[in-house]
């Protein structure tokens, strides 16, 4: 049968998953640079030093990408273990009773349009090539082959922070001491107006104002923590 798909449409079932995977490491990114860059400018306010900026840029980064996979772990390994609870559930609904389990997958597809007549022919055919997929993609939104793995999330979480992070520790530490906040400001916001184009662009939403937001946010970040390490450092707190 000839193919009916268009060019650069990618007729992928796991499409949605891709997306919201590339959009979380994203926003991964976006946490490392608004944390570390929070972190040495406020440092910054009350000395310019190498030495402090370094130790705190690198707690920062690694702290944040720790605490990020540990995170991510925990979320993703609860996810895990509900879907497949849930997919042994359906397993063993189908061998205790198939004939009731194609009456639902045959309503399932009754609800979504199909004639009853048509529904019931679609659910035998999917039935009888793989009835667990079936029931699983008809009722759960879900495929075996497509559980989530922690250790996976756990990863690219923390290699997104960490990439993130590394990005306002550079411009904070390779400048000249004297213009190393205000190389630092600007890079973290033009850094900061990427991701958040192109958080708004991979959810398919209007760029600008999700750009603007992201950009007041660190903006407001960076100034009040260089505030207070400016009032730290000529108090003599710090």
């Amino acid at each position: 049968m000839t193919s009916t798909t268009h060019p650069g449409e990618p007729h992928r079932g796991d499409l949605a998953g891709r997306l919201n995977w590339l959009r979380a490491g994203v926003l991964g990114a976006n946490d490392g640079i608004v944390s570390v860059a929070s972190l040495v400018v406020g440092v910054a306010g009350a000395t310019t030093d190498s030495a402090p900026l370094l130790a705190a840029g690198v707690a920062g980064l690694v702290g944040g990408a720790i605490s990020m996979a540990l995170g991510e772990y925990v979320s993703v390994s609860s996810q895990r273990d509900s879907q497949q609870a849930l997919i042994e559930k359906e397993r063993g609904e189908l061998a205790a009773d198939p004939a009731t389990e194609l009456d639902e997958l045959t309503g399932i597809y009754e609800a979504k349009g199909l004639r009853p007549e048509t529904a019931r022919l679609v659910a035998e055919e999917l039935t009888a090539h793989d009835p667990l997929t079936a029931h699983l993609e008809a009722e759960l939104g879900i495929t075996e082959d497509h559980i989530v793995s922690p250790w996976a999330a756990a990863g690219s979480s923390a290699l997104a922070f960490a990439l993130g992070a590394l990005l306002p520790l550079l411009a904070i530490l390779l400048p000249p001491p004297e213009v190393r906040v205000q190389v630092a400001f600007a890079v973290v916001l033009v850094a900061l107006a990427l991701t958040g184009f192109i958080s708004a662009r991979i959810g398919g939403n209007p760029a600008i104002r999700p750009t603007i937001r992201v950009v007041i946010g660190g903006a407001l970040a960076l100034g009040v923590t260089f505030g207070i390490g400016t009032l730290l450092g000529t108090s003599g707190v710090a």
